[in-house]
């Protein structure tokens, strides 16, 4: 779709036009986007990791099961809690993946604390 901009410049819009929709329609909710986000920067600090890590394997398991907890409505902090204590365990002595780590926390917290807490 074409249009112009307010200078009367001629420009291509794509996507959706924010008029077309209902407030909070196909909006996803703040909290999982932060997690999602987090557990991404987590998971990318743990790939770029040149240490050996012995639980590499189990902490890769608990943020695939965070991602399979965000594809549907949003998470209970008790059903967050429970990965989230397994990485910190399988990380938590890794200086490198602790600001990763805090942020996967401060994202769990957003739902109610670590788990519900």
């Amino acid at each position: 779709m074409t249009g112009t901009d307010p200078a009367g410049v001629p420009v291509v819009i794509t996507g959706e036009l924010t008029g077309d929709r209902r407030p909070g329609e196909d909006q996803e909710d703040p909290r999982i986007a932060e997690l999602r986000a987090a557990v991404t920067v987590l998971r990318r600090a743990l790939a770029a990791l040149p240490a050996e890590l012995a639980d590499r394997d189990l902490a890769e398991e608990e943020l695939a099961a965070l991602t399979a907890l965000l594809s549907g409505p949003a998470p209970s902090p008790a059903a967050l809690g429970g990965p989230l204590l397994r990485l910190a365990a399988t990380t938590g002595s890794v200086s490198s993946l602790a600001p990763a780590l805090g942020r996967l926390r401060a994202a769990v917290e957003l739902f109610g604390g670590a788990g519900g807490r």
